[in-house]
């Protein structure tokens, strides 16, 4: 293609007025009237102050207006009508209790285009809890700084630019659209008689009740962690939901289970197409077809049909359509036996192919009581520590949450006030130790104190700040860690460390955390397909016949 003719002549220059005129829209490009600036005035309409007017100056007849976003906030060219009206009607006012903003001090801002509404009583409850070194009294200081940020982004103080709301986005959080109310003045609603007019729940309940009758047309829905209030506030005819956005799933029935039964027909529809190759002792299959969709990384694959040789594979590649399958070592076998340990069935053996993986730095283990998540942990740190060399010793921590009443102060250094939460670490000691009685009794003395030299038992009080360097680090009970705790403990891993979480989601102790939200639920949920992760669930529990019956009946 030959390049156009260079300019015969040079260009004049444009003068300043002619500039300036080309600015000016023409009146072919002039706005349409839908989304002109008289329009838009009408339909997003001036907020009102969000304050229940007194008796006296309320007239009769008259509805009362919606609290809606300023029209300084929203331009009437970049918002078109049918959205603003679409946010008109769904947007919705959330009053939150104390104990939502105590479990999560950024839930502020999960709520999306919808308003938050926050009582007096509410923030005289936080000024409460602010102070101590819990994990609430964090929260409540954390609650606090994000309210006073918010307050200083306003331009005036006064009682109607606050009363107008505070834009939830105005501390860089784009997610919250809404606007943040603040209580601002007495509000007099009358409760049923039965119920005490001072309690702080019975206040919160007082002005979702006023609101509700203040804005008719408006979704008021209170947000609360406490089951009781909730039965209260639907008792008394109010909508009453429970804070879930702390939830990684709603039902724990979906959790990933990290182990995948492959179709009876895997070799008809994939062996046309199939790859196959021997390795160090190890076969691999490159496949693919419509089950590669379904695959992730590290998950764990079987197949068992009647009179064939059942498959057992990790999927370790996914590239475009096609996975590639690694088998796996049989430790059931006596001759791979870990420690002593051997597995008594199929998810035993996923979990200590798993353990053993030097490529696999995080590890999580669920299952029932019984099903031998810490005998078998316990056994490949033992084993990678001593014989391999790979890991310099073990660390052992878990939450320090009593199951009955507490007993009181421990006495003694920190691992001796470990002790005593730390009896499934002895007991499983004892178990591995037995391996050595030709030795004699001063040989398994011996023997004990050098393992026990290696296991260091930590406190999690004592966890932030530090590094763990080549550690193979053991977090017991992790069911009842919330996910922030979770997250301080992961993140304390150094280069050539692996953490083991351990766990039964139908024994959380921890007030307020449920099977959705726990921080081992959030964990298997946000690791999953991470090239150096895995996870299995324990199905058989394998510690005695009255264990397992137990664990079905009661």
């Amino acid at each position: 293609m030959p390049l156009p003719k260079p300019p015969a002549q040079r260009a004049s220059r444009l003068e300043s007025a002619a500039y300036s005129a080309t600015l000016t829209p023409s009146k072919s490009r002039a706005t349409p009237p839908a989304v002109a600036a008289p329009a838009a005035k009408a339909v997003v309409p001036t907020a009102e102050v969000l304050r229940l007017p007194t008796p006296a100056s309320a007239p009769a007849a008259s509805k009362p207006a919606e609290p809606s976003r300023p029209a300084a906030k929203v331009p009437a060219r970049s918002v078109a009508p049918k959205r603003t009206r679409k946010l008109a009607e769904v947007a919705k006012l959330f009053v939150l209790d104390t104990n939502v903003l105590m479990h999560d001090p950024m839930s502020l801002f999960r709520f999306e285009e919808h308003d938050v509404y926050l009582p007096m009583i509410t923030l005289e409850e936080l000024d409460g809890h602010k102070k101590g070194m819990t994990e609430v009294a964090r929260n409540v200081r954390q609650v606090s700084r994000e309210l006073d940020q918010l307050a200083a982004s306003l331009k005036t103080s006064s009682l109607e630019e606050m009363a107008k709301g505070l834009p939830l986005a105005g501390t860089g959080h784009r997610e919250a659209e809404g606007l943040l109310f603040f209580q601002t003045e007495l509000i007099d609603a009358p409760l049923p008689q039965g119920l005490p007019q001072g309690k702080a729940d019975n206040q919160i309940l007082g002005v979702v009740q006023a609101l509700k009758g203040r804005y008719p047309g408006r979704d008021v829905v209170l947000v609360s962690k406490d089951i009781n209030m909730r039965i209260k506030a639907r008792a008394l005819g109010l909508p009453a939901e429970d804070y879930r956005n702390d939830k990684a799933l709603e039902d724990s029935d979906l959790l990933y289970t990290g182990v995948q039964a492959l179709p009876s027909d895997f070799w008809d529809r994939h062996g046309k197409t199939m790859e196959s190759w021997q390795q160090g002792g190890t076969t691999f299959y490159r496949i693919s077809g419509p089950l590669v969709p379904t695959l992730l990384i590290n998950e764990l694959v079987y197949l068992e049909a009647p009179g064939a040789t059942p498959l057992y594979a990790k999927v370790t590649e996914i590239t475009g359509k096609t996975a590639v399958l690694r088998t796996l070592k049989d430790y059931g076998n006596q001759k791979h036996a870990v420690w002593g340990v051997t597995s008594r069935n199929r998810e035993q053996n996923f979990a200590l192919n798993l353990l053993m993986d030097p490529e696999c730095d995080f590890i999580t283990l669920t299952g029932t009581a019984g099903t031998g998540k810490t005998l078998m942990t316990l056994a490949a740190a033992l084993a990678q520590v001593f014989d391999d060399r790979r890991y310099s010793e073990i660390i052992v921590t878990r939450v320090t949450v009593p199951v009955g009443e507490d007993i009181g102060f421990l006495p003694g250094t920190e691992e001796e006030k470990m002790g005593p939460w730390m009896g499934a670490l002895d007991d499983n000691l004892e178990v591995l130790a037995k391996g050595g009685s030709s030795a004699g009794e001063w040989g398994r003395a011996a023997t004990n104190d050098l393992v026990r030299s290696k296991i260091k038992i930590k406190s999690l009080n004592f966890m932030r700040g530090r590094t763990f360097l080549n550690k193979f680090v053991i977090i017991d009970e992790a069911q009842n860690l919330t996910p922030k705790q979770m997250k301080t403990l992961i993140t304390r891993a150094g280069p050539g460390t692996k953490i083991v979480c351990l766990g039964n989601l139908a024994q959380i102790d921890t007030p307020y955390l449920t099977e959705g939200s726990s921080g081992l639920t959030f964990a298997v949920d946000r690791f999953k397909g991470w090239a150096h992760s895995g996870h299995v669930t324990l199905a058989r529990g394998e510690r005695s016949r009255l264990a397992d019956f137990a664990s079905e009946v009661l």
